[in-house]
């Protein structure tokens, strides 16, 4: 479905909860790749089924929302498109307070970045000259890309980064992310980024007009997800089932000194403890 049509406007019509929000990312959390995470479907019903609001917010930029919620069903959590947020959403919306509607966006990422950027107004073009290049997580990353993306911001485009996680969670590993592709374009332009994802203030600004102002954030990246729950004014809850191991894996990242609030293998064994927290007796 096309983002301008109802489900879009329902997406950005969302009223944001006067309670706690329970904020989901989705890498290392709901699921690795393509595979579930076995325990996190029963977590959330369980969060859900004790009356909490949830909401799901991934740095991954690369897919559309409809594809987001399918394969959120896929993993047995049932979602709705005003349900989930993604770097993608935070990108198109800090360009859409920057630049006039029609504005000439090159995007150097997935699909996801596309239709948020189509969202808002912008032009997405495949080539400079452009006002701005967003770059985000892409499979088809070549140097045709980094050509063309670093050719526009010499040239002035505004550099937009989606987020800047270095790696994802896959099956058997870490793949590289798009904070790694963010890398290659700032190195041949000499730039940084103005960077939307978390945990940085464009995507604080989005959870807090669309999913709530006071919650719990979950995710498995203390670097990224710890520090946005910090920036949010929330407690973290670290679950141990994607980049963060008791013993820190070959680019993943260590239990931090002092822990977080809440420390779970899981969103299975985290709910109980969520539930307790966040529900009053």
């Amino acid at each position: 479905m096309s983002p301008s049509g109802p489900s879009g406007r329902a997406a950005q019509e969302r009223k944001a909860s006067d309670g706690p929000v329970v904020c989901f990312d989705l890498d290392g959390v709901i699921w690795r790749g393509d595979d579930p995470i076995p325990a996190a479907a029963g977590g959330v019903a369980a969060i859900r089924g004790a009356g909490l609001t949830v909401g799901f917010l991934s740095n991954n930029s690369s897919m559309v929302l409809d594809d987001v919620v399918a394969k959120l069903e896929r993993s047995g959590v049932p979602a709705t498109r005003d349900e989930v947020l993604t770097s993608a959403v935070a990108a198109a919306a800090l360009l859409a307070r920057e630049l006039a509607r029609g504005a000439r966006v090159l995007a150097c990422a997935g699909p996801g970045v596309v239709e948020a950027l189509d969202a808002v107004g912008m032009d997405v073009v495949p080539e400079p000259p452009a006002d701005a290049v967003v770059v985000g997580f892409h499979r088809n990353f070549d140097y045709a890309g980094l050509e063309r993306a670093s050719r526009a911001i010499r040239a002035g485009a505004r550099f937009v980064a989606t987020n800047m996680d270095a790696t994802y969670p896959v099956p058997g590993g870490l793949i590289p992310g798009a904070g790694s592709i963010v890398a290659a374009v700032a190195t041949a332009t000499g730039q940084t980024p103005v960077v939307a994802g978390k945990p940085e203030a464009p995507t604080v600004a989005l959870v807090r007009a669309r999913l709530g102002t006071t919650g719990v954030m979950v995710g498995d990246r203390p670097s990224t997800d710890g520090a946005f729950a910090d920036a949010l004014g929330w407690p973290f809850a670290l679950v141990l089932s994607g980049v963060t191991q008791p013993v820190a894996p070959p680019g993943g990242e260590a239990i931090p000194s002092p822990p977080p609030p809440y420390v779970a293998p899981d969103v299975g064994a985290l709910a109980p403890e969520l539930v307790a927290a966040l529900v009053p007796r």
